[in-house]
């Protein structure tokens, strides 16, 4: 069985103070550096709807009003050897439209080039459900693909 289309394809990362983020269709992703050493007991990470509020060994890393709705019951973190927390939120809404330009409403906002190419990326990946079988792993696209491309389903088969 291939990879999933997200895996061949790469991620298009954000980079924070505190690590980076990126998002597929269906998910966005959270890696924090942390001391090396840390232990799931030092870790505090709240995971609402709306909201994300990470603490290590007391020190507030990360909180603040997520930049669209998540699926709270299906938010979940881990700590990664002992110096990486990865946070998964699955996105409510899950079409290539829904490209999150910063992960909290006002803050960690992509620059316009990484914005780019995670819409870039999200349209291949809309592509590649529509049409399964075909490999869009090293496609390039161009022209109108802001708010997930052009939409074909109307279009008789």
């Amino acid at each position: 069985m291939s990879a999933p289309f997200e895996e061949r394809s790469g991620v298009v990362p954000c980079g924070t103070p505190w690590g980076r983020w990126y998002q597929t269709l269906e998910e966005v992703f959270v890696e924090v550096r942390v001391p090396p050493g840390t232990r799931a007991k030092d870790v505090r990470c709240s995971l609402q709807s709306r909201h994300i509020a990470l603490s290590v060994a007391g020190q507030e890393v990360l909180q603040g009003k997520l930049f669209d709705s998540t699926v709270t019951d299906e938010g979940t973190w881990t700590l990664e050897d002992r110096k990486l927390i990865r946070i998964v939120l699955m996105k409510t809404n899950r079409d290539a439209g829904n490209c999150w330009t910063s992960l909290l409403e006002n803050e960690y906002a992509a620059d316009p080039w990484v914005q780019d190419q995670m819409q870039r990326k999200l349209t291949l990946e809309r592509f590649q459900r529509e049409n399964p079988g075909f490999d869009f792993s090293g496609a390039e696209i161009s022209g109108n693909y802001s708010k997930g491309g052009p939409d074909f389903s109307s279009l008789e088969k």
